[in-house]
């Protein structure tokens, strides 16, 4: 099983390299990409590139690509896509044979890791940034550009046939999360949000999966008990995510302890979801190609003052990282703008996870409560869908 996720992962990056790499150094107008990294300090983008048996990076390995050229400026051939170029032998210094490279393949810009605006893109360490300066001969080095928009783009930018991978495991994590908020793992009385979060955390782990951040579990409840432990009448909610077959989930949920003889939760608290539901329905339909996430954010937040809706929009993408390059659209305390992030604009074929909130006069409780939902969805560059549907109403435990 292992084997073959490996070959399939082998497989897709192939075909990545050669459908993506192109026409991103055409969109960002970049001639040549130069990734540096050193084993156990690797590049976010590098590591991307590597193959499936390499839980690491080599010595110092530096990557070269082109349109139609992809070589590995290292003694190791880094698995089938980067031939390697650089015999100690005959050049003792990997440096230099960078140097010569580049000057025979006379690129008028060649990109690296950094990125002022996001980690993701912003790998090259200060050390390898400044063995590379002093490498390049000063005509070659003039040349030298950040690569940030290069490497955002190559993140967050998915084949379109990885977007059924995206939805298998936003249904797998869905399936999880569910399995939470039942008597499979909350016993009222007993259950305390600390033990749910682990419940969890050992779920995913023994079902071979990954987790890329600690769940979190928090109770709104009528009354002012501020006790962890889960009794009926509350109102729970989950912030929860998985690695699978390589690509993150987030996801948010609210669920409802019925208490003795109720069948179902307050009305209000179903009302107060599909208030919510309502301002994903008004930030989705912002979602224009071109668009930056700022440009988003205001015209969405503007939408929803128009209905007198409370809201905040903290949305992000979604891929290889759970926090992932590409467009922010608001956080949650920078609700006019994100600087650098939110002034990314919105690509087709990129995913996110619609994380927002609205706040909403719940009477049976004869108080507020706040609706925090966070769903995974694709942008195809017309269209914004769900890869597994959202949440329209309490679970119920």
């Amino acid at each position: 099983m292992l084997r073959n996720r490996a070959q399939r992962a082998d497989a897709l990056l192939r075909r990545r390299l050669d459908a993506l790499v192109p026409r991103l150094l055409d969109e960002t107008g970049v001639d040549c990409w130069v990734l540096i990294g050193r084993e156990y300090a690797e590049d976010p983008v590098l590591r991307t590139m590597l193959p499936a048996d390499w839980l690491s990076a080599r010595r110092t390995t530096i990557l070269v690509l082109t349109k139609d050229r992809r070589v590995a400026v290292s003694r190791y051939p880094v698995g089938e896509n980067f031939e390697a170029i650089w015999n100690p032998e005959d050049e003792p210094d990997q440096w230099r044979r960078l140097d010569a490279l580049l000057a025979e393949i006379d690129p008028d810009t060649i990109a690296i890791g950094t990125s002022p605006h996001q980690a993701h893109a912003d790998g090259l360490t200060v050390s390898m940034h400044d063995r590379l300066r002093s490498a390049l001969r000063p005509e070659i080095a003039d040349r030298v550009v950040s690569g940030g928009d290069l490497g955002i783009r190559w993140l967050e930018t998915r084949l379109p046939e990885e977007r059924a991978t995206l939805a298998e495991a936003t249904s797998v994590a869905h399936g999880i999360l569910r399995r939470g908020l039942s008597h499979e793992a909350i016993t009222p009385g007993s259950t305390t949000t600390d033990d749910l979060v682990w419940w969890y955390r050992q779920t995913v782990h023994d079902e071979g999966y990954d987790s890329w951040f600690q769940p979190s579990v928090s109770i709104q409840r009528q009354s002012d008990d501020p006790t962890a432990v889960i009794v009926e009448g509350d109102f729970l909610h989950v912030d929860f995510g998985i690695v699978f077959d390589g690509m993150c989930t987030d996801q948010q949920e609210h669920a409802y302890v019925l208490k003795d003889g109720e069948d179902g939760a307050p009305a209000g608290l179903t009302t107060g979801i599909r208030t919510a539901n309502r301002v994903q329905d008004i930030l989705l339909s912002e979602f224009i190609t071109g668009r930056t996430g700022n440009e988003i954010l205001r015209a969405a937040l503007d939408r929803c003052e128009q209905e007198e809706l409370d809201a905040l929009i903290y949305t992000h993408s979604i891929g290889v990282h759970g926090h992932g390059a590409g467009m922010t659209i608001g956080l949650w305390d920078q609700q006019q703008g994100v600087p650098g992030a939110g002034d990314h604009q919105l690509f087709p074929d990129t995913a996110y996870s619609i994380e927002l909130s609205a706040t909403q006069f719940v009477p049976e409780w004869d108080s507020d409560v706040r609706f925090m939902l966070e769903q995974d969805a694709w942008f195809d560059g017309t269209d914004v869908t769900w890869l597994d549907g959202r949440q329209t109403e309490p679970h119920l435990i």
